[in-house]
């Protein structure tokens, strides 16, 4: 196995591919077994204490660093908190950046958008999921000596690593909620992250607590999102 390097500059190196084509049949069944389970995945906020499979987590992020990426950067860190008392500072920080922005920074559209959702400025999620995973964006790539790079397509490619994160997630079993309090410059400091880090989100695992609610929400139905031309 080939560790990864930056490949700035390296030439245009092929190699084959030639993945065995799934029949029909089996691809249909697939993908609606997919979409079925992918339904059933819900945002929680109301965690067990629980332990989760530390291999389900990291098997889980394994396949978000699979995600495509600007010129394949893999611009991304995913650190795993498990600490009490890291994940008590993180909560502690982030209730006080949520309650200015529920006392006005968001404004009244943004929070009649949250209303919904049943949603406020208190985040027991931090503390009661058993493991928090902080996703950062790498800006840049830094050198051993301090120099830099840059790294292109940065937010989308963090984003779809983050999707495919919580795909894995609720496919092993697993309950997610993607947090991004704002502003979020607490997180690399809590963390002691370098300077080419940028917080993206917070994201707590595991199981959903015995009394566990979720909104009543209804998601768009395939031809409210899908234009054919």
């Amino acid at each position: 196995m080939t560790n990864w390097t930056p490949n700035h500059g390296q030439d245009f190196d092929p190699v084959p591919y030639r993945p065995e084509r799934m029949p029909v049949e089996q691809s249909l069944r697939t993908a609606a077994e997919l979409r079925s389970r992918m339904d059933e995945r819900r945002t929680v906020r109301m965690f067990s204490p629980d332990p989760v499979p530390t291999q389900v987590v990291l098997d889980a992020i394994a396949v978000a660093s699979t995600a495509p990426s600007g010129a394949h950067q893999q611009p991304w860190t995913f650190v795993r908190v498990v600490d009490p008392e890291v994940r008590k500072a993180i909560r502690a920080a982030a209730e006080h950046e949520e309650r200015i922005s529920y006392d006005g920074r968001l404004g009244e559209e943004w929070l009649d958008a949250l209303r919904p959702l049943g949603t406020d400025d208190v985040k027991p999620h931090l503390t009661d999921a058993p493991e928090l995973v902080v996703v950062f964006q790498q800006r840049f790539y830094l050198e051993p000596d301090g120099s830099s790079r840059k790294h292109y397509y940065v937010d989308e490619s963090v984003g779809i690593a983050v999707g495919m994160l919580l795909t894995a997630l609720h496919l092993a079993g697993l309950a997610a909620l993607t947090h991004t309090p704002s502003p979020m410059k607490f997180l690399g400091e809590v963390l002691n992250r370098p300077r080419n880090e940028k917080a993206f989100a917070v994201i707590p695992i595991g199981y959903p607590a015995d009394d566990c609610v979720v909104p009543n929400l209804v998601r768009k139905t395939l031809d409210q999102v899908v234009v054919t031309v």
